[in-house]
């Protein structure tokens, strides 16, 4: 016994001594496997698959969930953890998902490396969406900020927290482009745009891993759900997407092209087929497009079962099949189906798979954990997670990006903002009073005692003298209006109303879909009937997917959207609604009048029937106008802003060249404010047809009451490009129309011409 014990301590030893020099400094550029960049690296990765067993290869291809891990002091729990444990002794994962805290997470990982056979750390990876104990606006709300940095910003905070908890590895940003707010995954992502869309991937994985993931408060990131998973049909969760090539490499593909060039380090496949082809096992967007034509050299770990699943899918006829089909489509990592420990071995000692296969994935996975230190530093220190953790500043932060989030819809004579000294206000509804309902979907493990609800937020901020009464009014869900009585009786006594309406947490996100996008329950009838005794009624909307409000747009006088705040749900709102900070955000997605209307955005092609109102033969319908309630791009401000002088720097411009588009914005108003100016351009003519506008830049800028600013964008030919009829990406001679505006649906007109 003492002898196999020294003999274990020889080969920690080896590995710490050669890891410390061989591992040093690992970066996130080219794959010293293939180029040779790094060839200590390579060798010792070579070492490693040498050493290993074919079982110990696919242990490290294999991710479990950690939910079963029971720490309570019981026999049978003991038996159970001890189990648990073994599968990691005899190096049977490679990774865990769901295993959070520091305690746990060394726990853990002291058995894999200080008791495995070959020592090698795990990774642990968790959904750490927006936010891991501070808690942001959900990344649909944080879109509305139309700020990379401040998105960055918050990214890395939530890295801090993470990797303070051991967590090394975060399943975001997600990048999927949604039209379809029916959608409950819509919360999760940037909106309806590619460009917006791939700035903010850029962000995100920017603010998630920093310059080196390796560092204490840096997250590997994973871009995900590759790809057009937000195309799925009717906007249900998992189903199928049968999408053009076209539209392929138009909308979806760029939010993640954007990701590779910010450097992430892994890719999750998606749920859904793809034009016949389920995501997991698509060798032309996984091999073709990610890793030959994208140069993508980190690794794809798989949906949760998504590899088991392709039997239901119908291109399998067993787990073994399923388990081929996705290796070999270039999926490394197996995350929780199984199939790859259970079969894989089998397919290559039958010959239908090379072991070769293998070991390119399990490289992948290997390079992974040196870029994140585990070799080196497999341990996190238990004091500093609660140190980093819901600090001041990570509070001050989630409050900044909080109100940056919050789009006013509507301000009718300037109701908002709100006197402080009112006499009497009344907060209303639902979700006036709630403090778990606004970390929304994907919340991290944040808890919600530690939130501000809106409720506690308004009373925070007026005077002493101000009055602040509250009645609930009804439920999120269901027909009971019995508390109608107490929300009039409430709302009779104050000078103004704030009406807290909107979607629970548990309404959108993951197989969270709706065929309505109307306020649920009997909401709206408690907005009509507070509305109808005609005390001014500001309603917040708090939800995770645009709604169909129209009834409300057209009646009541105020409106911000304010989504999934987070942590500092009611101090943001407040902040907005008492005017200590003048609304700025913009709409990332366009808000339809109703369900029908659905799919609607702004990034559509034209028809040869345009929509006109005098006659009946063109693209419209009898009931409702095509034109969506509130479009792509549009958010108000407590001041004005005009646009004026449209300049165009060149009427002509070769091809390989460039041309400047600027315009002056004034603050007309009296309050200083940030206004998000926008650029969009249309191809007049082409040889495929092409969208009616397209969003090509967008800057942020702060005026003072009187000031004026010359805006300027320049756009290279590249910019103006589209994919021609071989699928190639051309910039081709023509016209092209400009705006420069505040919205996808308004804005200064210029013109200029590609020449041939």
């Amino acid at each position: 016994m003492q002898e196999v014990k020294t003999q274990r301590q020889v080969e920690i030893l080896w590995a710490v001594l050669v890891g410390a020099v061989l591992w040093a400094g690992p970066g996130l550029g080219a794959d010293p496997v293939r180029t040779g960049g790094d060839g200590e690296s390579a060798v010792r990765i070579e070492n490693l698959l040498e050493r290993m067993t074919l079982e110990e290869k696919l242990s490290q291809l294999t991710q479990r969930s950690g939910d079963d891990i029971d720490d309570a002091d019981t026999p049978e729990a003991r038996q159970k953890t001890e189990a648990f444990l073994a599968t990691i002794r005899g190096a049977q994962m490679g990774s865990f998902l769901n295993v959070h805290g520091a305690e746990r997470v060394n726990r853990l990982q002291r058995v894999a490396v200080e008791e495995s056979r070959l020592g090698i750390p795990l990774i642990f990876g968790l959904d750490v969406i927006h936010g891991y104990k501070t808690i942001f606006p959900i990344p649909l709300a944080e879109t509305c900020s139309w700020d990379p940095d401040l998105v960055t910003r918050a990214a890395a905070v939530a890295a801090t927290e993470a990797r303070a908890a051991g967590i090394h590895w975060t399943f975001a940003p997600m990048v999927d482009i949604a039209r379809d707010p029916r959608w409950g995954r819509v919360a999760e992502g940037a909106g309806e745009d590619p460009y917006l869309g791939a700035v903010m991937a850029a962000a995100r994985v920017r603010g998630f891993q920093g310059e080196d993931p390796a560092a204490a408060d840096r997250l590997l990131a994973c871009a995900k759900h590759f790809c057009a998973y937000g195309g799925a049909e009717a906007g249900r969760d998992y189903n199928t997407v049968d999408v053009s090539e076209r539209t392929l490499r138009e909308v979806y593909l760029p939010p993640f092209k954007a990701a590779v060039d910010a450097g992430v380090g892994t890719f999750m496949s998606a749920f859904n087929d793809l034009n016949g082809i389920p995501a997991t096992a698509n060798p032309f967007i996984l091999t073709e497009v990610l890793r030959q034509k994208w140069g993508f050299e980190g690794f794809v770990v798989s949906d949760w079962d998504s590899i088991g699943e392709l039997v239901q899918h119908g291109i399998a006829a067993s787990p073994a099949d399923s388990a081929r089909l996705a290796i070999t489509a270039g999926v490394d990592m197996d995350m929780c189906s199984f199939v790859y420990r259970a079969h894989l071995a089998e397919e290559i000692r039958s010959g239908r798979i090379s072991e070769t296969v293998i070991d390119r994935a399990v490289r992948r996975v290997l390079k992974a954990k040196a870029r994140l230190g585990l070799f080196e530093h497999p341990y996190v220190d238990p004091q500093r997670e609660a140190q980093v953790c819901l600090t001041p500043e990570h509070l001050a932060l989630a409050r900044e990006v909080a109100r940056s989030s919050i789009v006013l819809l509507k301000n009718h004579d300037d109701l908002l903002p709100l006197g402080k000294d009112l006499g009497t206000i009344a907060v209303l509804g639902p979700l006036a009073d709630n403090r778990k309902d606004p970390f929304g979907t994907w919340a991290g493990i944040g808890g919600w005692g530690e939130a501000v609800d809106v409720l506690a937020g308004v009373r925070s901020a007026v005077s002493k003298e101000t009055r602040v009464l509250h009645a609930k009014g009804c439920e999120l869900e269901g027909n009971d209006r019995s508390g109608f009585v107490e929300a009039l009786t409430v709302a009779k006594q104050a000078d103004a109303v704030v009406l807290v309406v909107g979607e629970g947490q548990a309404m959108s996100g993951e197989a969270h879909c709706r065929t309505s996008l109307g306020l649920p329950g009997v909401q709206r009838d408690l907005v009509e009937t507070v509305h109808a005794i005609g005390v001014p009624v500001v309603v917040v909307l708090m939800n995770g997917r645009p709604l169909s409000i129209g009834w409300t747009a057209e009646h009541v006088p105020a409106i911000l959207e304010t989504w999934h705040l987070g942590n500092e749900c009611g101090h943001a709102v407040a902040d907005v609604l008492f005017g200590d900070f003048n609304p700025s955000g913009k709409l990332p997605i366009t808000f339809p009048r109703n369900v029908g209307q659905v799919p609607i955005y702004y990034y559509h092609k034209n028809t040869g029937r345009p929509p006109a109102d005098n006659d009946g033969f063109t693209s419209k319908y009898l009931d409702t106008p095509t034109t969506p309630l509130f479009p792509f791009g549009y958010g108000l401000s407590y001041t004005t802003f005009g646009y004026a002088d449209l300049e165009v720097s060149a009427r002509k411009i070769p091809p390989g060249g460039e041309v400047t588009i600027s315009a002056v914005v004034a603050n007309k108003g009296k309050r200083p404010g940030h206004e998000i100016v926008q650029l969009y351009v249309r191809d007049v003519v082409a040889s495929v047809s092409p969208p009616v506008k397209r969003l090509r830049g967008f800057r942020r800028i702060f005026l003072a009451p009187g000031e004026t600013k010359r805006v300027s964008f320049t756009l290279a030919c590249a910019d103006l490009g589209l994919y021609n009829a071989e699928m190639k990406y051309v910039t081709e001679p023509g016209e092209f129309r400009v705006w420069i505006g505040p919205s996808s649906a308004e804005g200064l007109e210029g013109r200029f011409e590609v020449t041939k």
